[in-house]
């Protein structure tokens, strides 16, 4: 019986595995699959675009072929992909650039364009057409997915030189939907051009309307940095593949320090000292289980400089600002943007915050609108189950003289930087509620709300002044006329006398202008002598 039910034992590789369970990757609705595949696209062309330190320009064309059936072509001036990578960069599944670094992008899994290549595919039976300008060649190639091995197949049908650079991606796809809603792919773009006021995105929808969302920065933001992983947060099988391929490494000391941020000789010493039972000095390749469990302990109980912070990149105060007067002209836009800490004790991250109120807001018809972004890249879905939508929930907004959150006239764009963000599924469309970074949330929206706060205060009180005022001026003419004929004065003097008076009296006041929040100054125990932060002690509450 045994050998009976064991004849069904297959392997699968990880492409079949995402073709059987696509919904995991944000294939789950006509109208989210579109948007997904277009994210999918214009991420990756806005990392290329930055990395290569060119202004991103990216187009976007959409072509209704039948019901439910679409024809997507994505472009990007970016650096394009080489003839030996782009067959695995679109066709192979966990194949890229970033799974493995540490650092700032808005892919991570390398999954996205192989799983656009196979969703089209799997919908249409066609294969995907890429024009990759790179490297002086101009490449086009016909692109599908051998499911079964996780591999892709290429076939180059034409091959010229070109003084271009950029990507271009043609394909095909049925079971979607194009809709102009909150969910579909012009308020993706809308959102994406927010966050990236140095790009300039176009989209031709398929009535053949286009829309241009134009740059407003005519400069890149800096350009993120790879680091190193930090100690804390390794766990022993983590500890033991590094080890095994530290080929360069000669000694265990030495593969902590070359290996790890923030791992000094100093520190090398105090583990060696808490572990006395172990050879710091043999191979890495060497180390046992149990050394690695021991040394893991004894990195939680050291006393780390916080890893840097520097690597990460957020939109920039400036950036956000003229984004939203270039989007939405707000009465009123108060930014904040947080100092970095640290989650799950090693991964940096840092969040920052803007609060549009009024104006283009209330014409626009938005209502308690939070627009959620990770690296940049806006999250349309899965609200409810993201721990930036649980953050803000938990505000009391009438604390800010925001009486319903719901019917007000104010949008809120929060935004979180990470080398590591803590997505909760493939789809990279919700934050898991990772406790430091719901904290840092909260604050973040405090802050700037409190900006929101004094300026609705301020107006409410010139709203005052202006009705008492109104009311006080309705009686001049009477008065002035009645005190004329006690004092033989000419009322038309006593009414200027008196337009003084009630003018003196109530100040017109202009329209406060709101300063963004001092950032909160750090504990002098939250820093060690560095002027780091300290990884191992808690953060003060606000």
């Amino acid at each position: 019986m045994e050998d009976d039910v064991f004849k069904q034992f297959r392997e699968h590789s990880v492409a079949e595995f995402f073709k059987k369970n696509r919904q995991m990757l944000g294939f789950s609705g006509k109208v989210r699959s579109l948007t997904m595949i277009v994210h999918e696209f214009v991420t990756n062309g806005l990392d290329a675009c930055e990395e290569a330190g060119i202004l991103p320009e990216i187009s976007v064309q959409v072509e209704e072929l039948g019901k439910d059936h679409y024809k997507v072509t994505i472009s990007d001036n970016g650096p394009g992909i080489p003839k030996s990578h782009l067959g695995k960069a679109l066709g192979q599944m966990l194949a890229g650039t970033k799974f493995h670094r540490y650092i700032q992008q808005r892919g991570q899994q390398g999954i996205g364009a192989a799983a656009c290549t196979m969703f089209s595919y799997i919908t249409t039976g066609q294969s995907t057409k890429a024009i990759t300008s790179h490297g002086g060649k101009k490449l086009t190639a016909i692109i599908s997915m051998d499911f079964k091995k996780n591999k892709p197949i290429i076939e180059v049908t034409e091959e010229t030189d070109t003084e271009e650079h950029g990507l271009t991606v043609i394909s095909e796809y049925k079971d979607v939907r194009y809709e102009r809603s909150n969910y579909g792919i012009f308020e993706y773009l809308r959102r994406t051009a927010l966050a990236n006021p140095h790009c300039t995105i176009s989209l031709i929808e398929p009535n053949n309307e286009k829309t241009v969302f134009p740059r407003s920065v005519e400069i890149n933001p800096k350009k993120a940095y790879e680091i190193k992983p930090h100690p804390l947060g390794i766990k022993p099988h983590d500890l033991l593949e590094f080890a095994k391929h530290s080929v360069e490494n000669k000694r265990i000391s030495s593969f902590l320090q070359n290996t790890f941020a923030r791992v000094s000789a100093a520190k090398v010493e105090d583990l060696k000292s808490m572990l006395p039972e172990i050879d710091f000095n043999k191979r890495p390749d060497k180390m046992s289980w149990e050394d690695a469990e021991a040394i893991v302990g004894a990195i939680e109980n050291v006393k780390w400089i916080a890893p840097s912070t520097d690597s990460l990149v957020p939109i920039g105060r400036e950036q956000v600002e003229a984004s939203f007067r270039n989007i939405f002209n707000p009465e009123v836009l108060v930014i904040t943007q947080r100092s970095p800490k640290v989650y799950r004790g090693g991964i940096p991250f840092s969040v920052e915050v803007g609060i549009a109120y009024g104006g283009g807001v209330a014409a626009a018809n938005k209502r308690g609108e939070v627009m959620r972004f990770a690296n940049k890249v806006p999250l349309l879905f899965d609200a409810g189950g993201c721990a930036i939508t649980e953050t803000i929930k938990t505000i009391d907004w009438k604390r800010y003289n925001i009486r319903n959150f719901d019917e007000e006239p104010i949008a809120v764009l929060v935004n979180v930087v990470s080398v590591h963000v803590p997505y909760t599924s493939a789809g990279k469309q919700a934050l898991s509620s990772e406790e430091d970074l719901m904290a840092e949330i909260k604050f973040a929206v405090m802050e700037a709300s409190r900006g929101i706060q004094r300026f609705i205060s301020g107006r409410k009180k010139a709203n005052e002044i202006a009705t008492k005022k109104k009311v006080v001026s309705r009686y001049i003419e009477q008065l002035s006329n009645d005190l004329a004929s006690l004092t033989q004065r000419k009322p038309e003097r006593i009414a200027k006398e008196l337009r003084e008076i009630v003018e003196e009296k109530y100040v017109d006041t202009k329209k406060e202008s709101i300063k963004p929040p001092e950032k909160p100054k750090a504990n002098e125990d939250e820093s060690n002598e560095s002027g780091e932060p300290d990884v191992n002690e808690g953060e003060t509450n606000e």
